[in-house]
């Protein structure tokens, strides 16, 4: 009967999940750090002029914009009466005030947008170059780090952290930074133009607002933090759920599946509720702080114009200069929870780059050069846990061309040897060679190229199947990628399709059965043609009557090449050139198939077993 989806070595993997080091923290300070060098790179000088221009767009903008409640004041002097001091301003008369306060008010608006228009490249630059270095870098992380991840749980992380650099670069540069130049000068002008009083309850009003803001964001953070964490849970249980869609069907289990992505809904919710909560008393504080210094200030005022020392224009661009700074205010809640909560996702992130890839190229290392295809494994030890090894001294040659199987129970290290091969880990002790070099000494990108693999369940891409044949080589022509379907004995299936190679293949290829799937990946490697092959269990899930028929495909493909073969039922090896047999990550019996079966152990006892449960009609011809 075919084994375990999840084998041996993907369970000693997970078990070794306690193990695998988690990403680095990484600082609020060292996240903004991470994010300069793209906004400054070095030798790029069109990146620094577009940064130097927006930034003095900005200030421009900002400057126009503190004049326009002076212009009013002036244009409503004009209207009203004599100023005690007249200002030369008053000469334009108040037709001309009001012109010139819509023209300054334009002009405000006008930089702003410019200050967008030149940086808005530079931003999308940095967005691009950050998440296409994020998918690289995952890409050359272990094989140990992807089956202990949630893959949902990564792709949120990723999500989340680019959403959080563009937050970053739009909000820290475009709208704290203007805040802060617009507080300072309209602090000054009332310094200036009033006094130290009105500019002291100016300062403490926004001291106290910005406090007190930052305070209770605190809190809202810490509550936003565990809504992001249950719905990056809620999220993993939708995908895994979709992903397993057949499974799902088989046991029935869409109510208790429904029921597990409620729960972590209803998680989700509660922390939602917590975060209305909390907004609608920081918006209540804020109006209370903002709303009493305005009152403050605008008594000051009128008691200035009753007094007649101020003019009603004094008064009316008092409260236009509170109503300015109160607008951008009203935002700084918001504006500094998601700078927190964009620092914390890309904190994230940015653990997750400065994740240390478990297996990584020497410096200088060359690349992998195949002349006959030779495979020695030289006293291979390996552990994915230390506590636990999976290989115990494992030694064998693969002669060029030679056809090797491997046989023995789950947990016997099979699949291993086949992940060490293709250099997915590398050993903890002895070594592995392919033409006398060893795989630590070169290039894993040259291991890849030249070591084919068909495993046991070949997952497809969401697109067509010429694509997914392609996919063992991309620039082959369309007549290598229809001859190598033909090789696979696939070619007359594709075309009996109503869009042929153009059809869609669905997620993880769910429109194929089992057998055309195993076949367009056999297309595929029969495209990349290496000189070495991996047969990870090809044929395991596979009916009989399909099993024979991908064998003969098998068995072509192997013509010429080094093969190991990776096998449960062993009617699929009995012509090998040599069988090993594993137990407990040793080499505990081998040889030919025949003499394997004269000499009356664990392999005989295994044929023994499958022909009894198979029946001779299964077995090869020569060997039934």
């Amino acid at each position: 009967m075919p084994r375990s989806p999840v084998t041996a070595a993907t369970q000693a993997t997970a078990k070794a999940a306690e193990t695998t080091p988690q990403e680095p923290r990484v600082s609020g300070w060292q996240t903004m750090g991470r994010v300069l060098p793209y906004l400054w790179p070095e030798g790029q000088a069109w990146v620094k002029w577009r940064v130097v221009l927006s930034l003095l767009m900005l200030v421009l903008a900002k400057v126009i914009s503190v004049t326009t409640p002076w212009l009013y004041k002036e244009a409503v002097d004009a209207l009203t009466g004599p100023d005690p001091e007249p200002s030369h301003m008053l000469a334009l008369g108040a037709v001309g005030l009001t012109v010139a306060y819509g023209m300054v008010r334009l002009g405000s608006v006008a930089f702003g947008e410019l200050r967008d228009a030149v940086f808005v490249r530079v931003g999308q630059r940095a967005l691009r170059q950050l998440a296409l270095e994020t998918f690289t870098h995952i890409h050359q992380l272990s094989l140990r780090y992807h089956i202990t991840r949630k893959t949902g749980g990564l792709s949120r992380i990723i999500e989340r952290g680019v959403k959080g650099v563009d937050f970053l670069l739009r909000f820290m540069l475009f709208s704290i930074g203007p805040l802060i130049l617009e507080l300072t000068m309209v602090s000054v002008i009332f310094a200036v133009a009033f006094g130290w009083v009105y500019m002291a309850v100016v300062v403490v009003t926004i001291a106290l607002y910005v406090a007190y803001t930052f305070a209770v964001t605190e809190i809202r953070v810490k509550i936003r933090r565990e809504m992001n964490d249950q719905d990056t849970d809620a999220n993993q249980k939708a995908i895994d759920s979709l992903l397993n869609y057949e499974t799902v069907k088989y046991f029935n289990a869409e109510r208790r599946e429904a029921e597990r992505y409620d729960t972590a809904m209803q998680r989700y919710e509660a922390a939602a509720v917590k975060t209305g909560l909390s907004l609608s008393a920081l918006n209540i504080g804020q109006s209370l702080l903002i709303t009493g210094g305005l009152i403050i200030v605008m008594v000051m005022a009128a008691k200035g114009v009753e007094a007649k020392a101020l003019t009603v224009g004094d008064f009316v661009m008092v409260n236009a200069y509170m109503i300015q700074i109160t607008m951008p205010l009203n935002f700084l809640g918001t504006v500094y929870r998601e700078i927190r909560q964009a620092l914390v996702d890309m904190a994230q992130m940015f653990g997750l780059l400065r994740q240390v890839a478990e297996v990584e190229d020497r410096a200088g290392a060359p690349a992998l050069a195949v002349s006959a295809g030779e495979i020695r494994f030289e006293q291979v030890e390996f552990a994915y846990d230390p506590a636990r090894p999976i290989l115990r001294g494992i030694s064998f040659t693969v002669a060029p061309g030679q056809r090797v199987a491997l046989v023995g129970p789950s947990g016997s290290g099979k699949s291993t040897i086949g992940r060490l091969l293709f250099r997915f880990y590398d050993v903890t002790g002895g070594a592995i060679r392919i033409d006398g070099q060893d795989l630590r000494e070169v290039t894993q990108s040259s291991i890849h190229a030249r070591i084919g693999v068909v495993p046991q369940d070949t997952v497809l891409f969401n697109d067509t199947v010429y694509y997914n044949i392609a996919y063992g080589r991309p620039e082959a022509s369309r007549e290598e990628v229809e001859a190598a379907a033909k090789a696979a004995k696939i070619h007359d299936f594709i075309l009996s399709l109503p869009e042929g190679y153009a059809t869609q293949v669905g997620e993880r290829g769910l429109k194929l059965s089992g057998g055309e799937k195993q076949r367009v990946g056999i297309a595929r490697t029969f495209l990349k043609n290496p000189p070495i092959l991996i047969l990870d269990e090809a044929t395991s899930a596979l009916d009989t009557q399909t099993e024979r028929s991908i064998q003969e495909s098998l068995l072509e493909m192997g013509q010429g090449r080094s093969v190991i073969t990776i096998a449960h039922r062993l009617s699929t090896i009995a012509d090998a050139d040599n069988i090993l047999v594993l137990e407990e990550g040793r080499v505990t019996e081998s040889g030919t198939h025949d003499a394997l079966l004269a000499l009356g152990g664990k392999y005989a006892a295994m044929w023994a077993r499958q022909s009894a449960e198979d029946g001779p009609e299964t077995l090869p011809e020569e060997a039934a």
